[in-house]
């Protein structure tokens, strides 16, 4: 007589079954790191919470608090309104956005027609080229020639100028080139049959199987230009054409009010502190937002170009 036993059935919320060679873990285990996991969460959020509850705070909750408020109390989007009013801060913000649109469109470009050239590689001067671009990686000329470069070039007091100088980025073309490079030959020399050239098998085969990578580059470039504010500093003399981040460095280190607002902190209308921390959440809240949408493609971009490069 044969006995039967029964197998464990998998519980779909238990997530993939662990390896045989694994030891079960123990309780003490899993609340240990639930407890390091629940640190290093409550270490990110209470200080992003502390700077939201204190943009939509009162004056006087702020003065009852002594500064940064905890508890939300008497909630107001003042600073938010006063901000948005048409003044230096919404002409900043518009400012940003329209960079990092036309910057990260321009630097996509360019890095996915690098990246694809060098992934070919029988292509014309491909080994010469892909070894000046590393070179660049350790290399560089200095922020005096950079400037001096810029300045010949006339692109002091303009937007060019918070584009190109850091508009590629050499790290993301080689990882671009390395998921390029795993794409099927095969699938190419097919296309090359049919009659595609490279720029119809770069648009309709290459992209569309690189979407994951071109996901994450995209945010790379779109975080880079968003947060820049150092070309800003240095090629911009005019303070009507200074991008979000300027304006908060003005107000948070410089304590200089923006355009609009000074009267208004001066009578008593608005705090400093909660226009402050309204700057900061506009400045957070794009890359907060848009973060979600890409978070899954991070493990497929940056994993399989790394290892296929």
């Amino acid at each position: 007589m044969t006995a039967v036993i029964d197998k464990p059935v998998p519980k779909p919320w238990a997530g993939p079954a662990r390896p045989v060679w694994e030891e079960q873990p123990t309780k003490v285990g899993l609340a240990g790191k639930g407890l390091v996991l629940g640190i290093a969460c409550l270490a990110i959020v209470f200080p992003l919470w502390i700077v939201v509850v204190t943009s939509l705070s009162t004056r006087k909750t702020i003065d009852e608090a002594g500064g940064l408020v905890m508890v939300p109390k008497d909630i107001t989007f003042v600073a938010y309104q006063e901000l948005l009013s048409g003044g230096q801060v919404t002409r900043a913000a518009i400012i940003s956005v329209l960079v990092t649109l036309v910057g990260t469109a321009f630097s996509m470009t360019v890095s996915v027609l690098c990246a694809y050239g060098l992934s070919r590689t029988g292509s014309l001067g491909h080994r010469w080229i892909l070894m000046l671009l590393l070179a660049t990686m350790f290399f560089s000329a200095g922020l005096i020639p950079t400037y001096l470069l810029v300045q010949t070039l006339g692109l002091t007091d303009s937007y060019l100028a918070l584009i190109l100088p850091s508009a590629i980025s050499v790290f993301n073309i080689l990882v671009l080139r390395g998921f390029f490079m795993g794409i099927s030959q095969e699938l190419i020399d097919s296309a090359r049959i049919d009659g595609a050239g490279d720029f119809r098998i770069l648009w309709r085969i290459v992209m569309p199987l690189s979407r994951a990578v071109i996901a994450v580059i995209t945010l790379f470039y779109a975080v880079g230009y968003w947060s820049a504010w150092f070309n800003a500093s240095l090629y911009l003399n005019d303070q009507d054409m200074m991008p979000l981040q300027n304006v908060m460095i003005q107000l948070v280190q410089k304590q200089e009010a923006p355009v609009g607002l000074g009267q208004a902190i001066k009578t008593g209308q608005l705090s400093g502190l909660a226009v402050q921390m309204a700057v900061m959440v506009m400045a957070l809240l794009p890359v907060a937002v848009l973060s979600p949408f890409v978070q899954r493609h991070f493990k497929k971009g940056m994993l399989t170009g790394a290892v296929k490069g």
